[in-house]
């Protein structure tokens, strides 16, 4: 459980107790109270917290987000040709962030921005977000948390520098969303547009490992041990 989830409950159950108490007859409050308590055990399940089963192996890639892939497209970047694949969270979805590799943190940028809804293709650019870069196996990664319609916080826990295991937890985006995870070009994927997948279980891609990394520290290679 996230620990948003406890105050949001907490607040709402105190609500409902004020509700009660300065309402006499219990035919008229019942309904009052049972909103504020019926929203409380929503929120405790919204930021449920599963444990995972983190796939092992080298060069695999695992998804960053609980949710539906809605795309997987070849683009062009200023760093050359690399594919982008989205998850659409909608608001039912486990909203816990996770690593898609293990590797370093290299650059951490948060984006103001707009809340178009998450699955409208300009929500990509324009919406607010955090754009995270990580240098791993087969070179690096970018994730992309992406706020919608409904999310109006994007939480992001490590720091540029910090060294993450894969299937780590990062962080979350509140209520409805979106991910974008920008892989090179050559990566061999695994999933197709439509599937449902799953924060730190669910293989999204492999990429190929070279034989020998001299451009990667030596915190990196200790992340796959």
């Amino acid at each position: 459980m996230v620990r948003d989830g406890y105050w949001y409950a907490i607040s709402l159950l105190l609500v409902a107790a004020v509700v009660r108490f300065f309402t006499a007859d219990w035919i008229i409050s019942w309904p009052l109270v049972a909103i504020p308590v019926l929203l409380a055990a929503f929120f405790l399940w919204f930021f449920r917290d599963p444990e995972r089963a983190i796939p092992e192996g080298p060069g695999l890639v695992v998804s960053p987000a609980d949710g539906k892939v809605t795309e997987v497209a070849p683009i062009h970047t200023l760093d050359g040709d690399r594919i982008r694949l989205s998850i659409f969270l909608n608001v039912f979805d486990v909203h816990v962030n996770r690593s898609p590799i293990a590797g370093i943190i290299r650059r951490v940028q948060y984006k103001k921005g707009e809340y178009l809804n998450a699955m409208d293709p300009a929500s990509a650019e324009r919406n607010e977000q955090s754009v995270v870069t990580m240098e791993g196996e087969g070179g690096l990664v970018t994730i992309k948390l992406i706020a919608g319609l409904l999310a109006r916080r994007i939480v992001f826990l490590p720091k540029e520098g910090d060294t993450l295991r894969r299937g780590q937890r990062i962080g979350l985006i509140k209520f409805g969303s979106r991910c974008d995870l920008v892989l090179p070009g050559d990566a061999h994927i695994r999933v197709e547009r439509g599937q449902r997948v799953k924060g730190g279980a669910t293989i999204l891609a492999d990429v190929e490992v070279p034989s020998h990394e001299p451009n990667l520290s030596k915190d990196v290679m200790e992340t796959r041990r």
